[in-house]
C-alpha cells in the first residue's frame, strides 16, 4: 500500500472522553491544523453538533474536497454500519446512535468508523513496527519476514487489534481483538483490563503503599517514583508496573498462541515500558506444568524483547543454515528458530491510529 502517493484527502478524528480533535490527511500525513471541540459525552445533541462542526471546520481548511471521513470511536458499536452503542465514557450514547450515516448525509462522502485498538495496530503494520522489524531483518541478511501483527494499548483501558497478512481483522460482530475481556491472571474473577490499565497501576500502588486510591498520582509520576526521581514508595511503584507486565503478558500470550506474529505495544502507559516489559516477556517465555510434573513452553515460539539490544541481535540473526534438498543438487536456506518479537510503537499511539484510519479509508475506496 503506497499511501505516500495517494492524493485523496480523508478527514479524521481523535475521539477522547473529554475532547474531539479533528484533522485531515493526504498521502498518510496531516495536511491541516487541528480543530478541537469538547466531546460533551453526557449531552448527545451537543456531542453530535460538535462532531458536525469539527468536520465542517476541517473541511474548510482542505485544499480540495475530501474523499471520505475515517476515525476511531469507542465501542461497543456496529462499526461497519457506523452505529455506536451504549458507551461508558460518553454516557449520552444509548440505544444505538447512527453517527456514520448522519455524517454521510451531512457531508456527502463515505464514513468509516473503527475501534482505536484496531486502527493503532493497522497503522503500525503499515508504517510503524511491522515494516521496521522486517527492515531490520532484511538488513541483517535474514530470510525471515513477518506478515501478522498483534497489538495492545495500555491506557484508560486495555485495547487490542489484529492485522493478518496486511488486512485488519475486525470480526463478524466488530469485536475481534477485545483483549480487555480475557481473564486476569492475578485475579481470575476479573477481566484482564483490571490488571493492565492506568487504574490497575494506581490500585496496586495504593495497596502496597497504604495510600488512599484517590491520592495516588498518575502513572507518569509513579514511573518517576519507581526510578527514584520523585518522592514516594519506590517498591510499591515497581511492583505496580511489574504486575501490569505480568497480566498484559499473560493476555498477549493467549493471543499470540492463536495469531503467531509480532506484537506491538502503545497507549498512555507504554512510556513506562522499561519497568513492565521484562515481566511481560518473562510471562511469554514461561512454562506450563503437566500432570506428571513435566514442564513445557506456553508459547511454541521463543519471545524476544526487541527493545533490548542483545535480544534484538539474537532475534535478527536467528539460526539460519544451508541444507541440502534430498535427491537433488540444490540447497536452500533454513532458519529453525521459531520466534516472535515484542516491542514498542514506532509511530506513537495517536499517529498510528490516524494512519490506520487514513489507510482503512483509502483501501475501502479502492
Amino acid at each position: 500500500m503506497n499511501l505516500a502517493q495517494d492524493s485523496r484527502i480523508v478527514m479524521t478524528l481523535d475521539a477522547g472522553g473529554t475532547n474531539f480533535r479533528f484533522t485531515a490527511m493526504r498521502g498518510g500525513a496531516p495536511i491541516t491544523g487541528t480543530a478541537a471541540l469538547p466531546s460533551n459525552g453526557d449531552d448527545l445533541p451537543q456531542c453530535l453538533a460538535n462532531l458536525i462542526e469539527g468536520f465542517t471546520r476541517v473541511k474548510a481548511l482542505c485544499p480540495e474536497a475530501p474523499a471520505a471521513i475515517s476515525f476511531a470511536f469507542p465501542g461497543p458499536a456496529d462499526y461497519p454500519n457506523g452505529i455506536i452503542g451504549d458507551l461508558g465514557n460518553l454516557p449520552g450514547f444509548r440505544g444505538g446512535v447512527a453517527i456514520g450515516p448522519m455524517l454521510e448525509e451531512k457531508f456527502g462522502i463515505p464514513v468509516f468508523i473503527n475501534n482505536d485498538g484496531d486502527l493503532f495496530v493497522y497503522g503500525e503494520s503499515i508504517g510503524g513496527f511491522l515494516p521496521h522489524v522486517n527492515g531490520l531483518l532484511e538488513k541483517a541478511g535474514s530470510p525471515k519476514r513477518y506478515k501478522n501483527l498483534f497489538g495492545i494499548t495500555l491506557g484508560t483501558g486495555f485495547g487490542g487489534g489484529i492485522v493478518r497478512n496486511g488486512e485488519l481483522f475486525i470480526g463478524d460482530n466488530s469485536m475481534a481483538g477485545e483483549v480487555w475481556l480475557l481473564r486476569n491472571k492475578l485475579n481470575p474473577a476479573m477481566n484482564a483490563e483490571e490488571g493492565a490499565c492506568i487504574r490497575a497501576v494506581r490500585r496496586v500502588y495504593a495497596e502496597r503503599s497504604g495510600a488512599p486510591f484517590d491520592e495516588v498520582p498518575e502513572p507518569k509520576i509513579l514511573f518517576d517514583i519507581a526510578n527514584g526521581d520523585a518522592p514516594g514508595n519506590r517498591d510499591a511503584a515497581l511492583e505496580a508496573f511489574r504486575r501490569l507486565g505480568e497480566v498484559a503478558g499473560d493476555a498477549m500470550g493467549n493471543a499470540l498462541t492463536l495469531i503467531d506474529g509480532l506484537a506491538v505495544i502503545g497507549g498512555g502507559v507504554s512510556g513506562a515500558w522499561p519497568l513492565f516489559l521484562p515481566a511481560l516477556l518473562e510471562e511469554l517465555n514461561g512454562t506450563y506444568t503437566g500432570p506428571k510434573g513435566n514442564t513445557f513452553r506456553r508459547l511454541t515460539s521463543a519471545a524476544f524483547n526487541l527493545e533490548d539490544a542483545s535480544q534484538l541481535e539474537v532475534f535478527l540473526k536467528g539460526e539460519t543454515r544451508t541444507i541440502q534438498v534430498p535427491h537433488s543438487e540444490r540447497s536452500i536456506q533454513y532458519d529453525p528458530l521459531q520466534r516472535v518479537g515484542v516491542g514498542m510503537s514506532r509511530l506513537g499511539t495517536s499517529e498510528a491510529v490516524a494512519l490506520g484510519a487514513y489507510a482503512f479509508a483509502v483501501n475501502q475506496l479502492g
